[in-house]
């Protein structure tokens, strides 16, 4: 099992974009008179009153220039300019699912997904947004009514005034999305989308297919993905010979069985992606005949957990740009849906 990866804690002021602003402070004639051992006291007194208005004059600028939290349809822009919703999935479900684009937004959560712990650990920070990377609506429902878990997620959210924005495929597909990351934990290099995205640039789409900076044994490069992710009771899967040389890696974050197409036409020697079903696991051992593409299978959870880190800093970043600064926070929330496994031996 890998250690539990350090996330920074889910108290109020963690895991925070720090708020712009300087001290005010004196400036230096005002300092200087005041200090000056020479002054009678009624050049001390002229001193000091000049001292006190600088402070006012600089708190009152320092007041000015701080940038303000934004709204929810700040951030909304914000998020389009990193994932934008022409990025995403036919069949996908991207977008806002609940809040007022006119509320402030001062807090903002990351999480993998939009679970009833998620969302109170969200409101118990102070939330006004939880940015999920995956849907809590993908399907249509009937009704939201509480008796329903669905239903109780949107109830909680709307009583806690806690807006949702589900950044799902469009976030896979952009450039720093999902698979980005994990070909920038790889090294990978003369990286190219797997799928190259209808509606984006030549660089955006899903999945991502590179090459090491050196042939590796896949057993490494297993270990190397294994020591990266959260801590979750699935570990890692591999199919392939341990000791087997790979040098060319297609990834793809999240459910990747759908891509087995793509990545034997990249020629790819290893595929790392989450949540392999039986047989298109055995169909593609079985479609060529040195056993290419071998498979690193992970957890689905742990695969899209290391985006989140890098999306944070970069909706903190354009926020920043923009004139705006918010606190920003990763849920401490493991949603991995399984909690222990038995192997032979255990």
């Amino acid at each position: 099992m890998s250690e539990e990866p350090t996330f920074p804690p889910s108290e109020p002021g963690s895991g925070e974009v720090a708020r712009m602003g300087d001290t005010p402070e004196l400036s230096e004639d005002a300092s200087d008179m005041a200090d000056a051992g020479v002054l009678d006291s009624q050049q001390s007194g002229i001193a000091e009153e000049l001292a006190e208005h600088d402070e006012a004059g600089n708190a009152e600028d320092t007041a000015h220039d701080a940038p303000e939290p934004p709204v929810l349809s700040d951030v909304l822009l914000a998020a389009e300019e990193l994932w934008p919703e022409s990025l995403a999935e036919e069949w996908d479900r991207v977008g806002l699912v609940v809040g007022r684009p006119e509320a402030e937004v001062d807090r903002i959560m990351f999480a993998v997904d939009p679970t009833l712990e998620v969302i109170e650990e969200a409101l118990e920070w102070g939330a006004q947004l939880l940015i999920t990377h995956h849907p809590l609506l993908l399907k249509g429902v009937n009704s939201v009514a509480a008796t329903t878990g669905k239903g109780r997620a949107i109830h909680r959210l709307i009583e806690g005034g806690c807006a949702l924005l589900t950044v799902h495929t469009n976030g896979d597909s952009a450039v720093g999305g999902v698979s980005d990351v994990l070909a920038d934990i790889l090294k990978l290099g003369d990286v190219q989308p797997l799928m190259p995205a209808v509606n984006g640039l030549v660089e955006e789409g899903i999945g991502r297919v590179g090459f090491l900076p050196a042939p590796e044994k896949l057993g490494d490069l297993a270990a190397k993905v294994f020591l990266t992710l959260p801590a979750v009771a699935g570990g890692v899967r591999v199919s392939g010979e341990r000791d087997a040389l790979v040098r060319k890696v297609a990834v793809c974050g999240g459910a990747g069985d759908s891509l087995f197409d793509a990545v034997r036409a990249s020629d790819a020697d290893v595929f790392v992606t989450a949540d392999l079903r039986h047989h298109p696991a055995s169909e593609a051992r079985e479609a060529r005949l040195d056993g290419r593409p071998y498979l690193i299978d992970l957890s689905h959870f742990a695969s899209e957990w290391l985006w989140l880190p890098n999306a944070m800093v970069a909706l903190g970043n354009v926020l920043a740009d923009q004139g705006f600064a918010a606190e920003l926070a990763l849920s401490q929330t493991n949603t991995d849906p399984w909690d222990f496994i038995l192997t032979p031996g255990n």
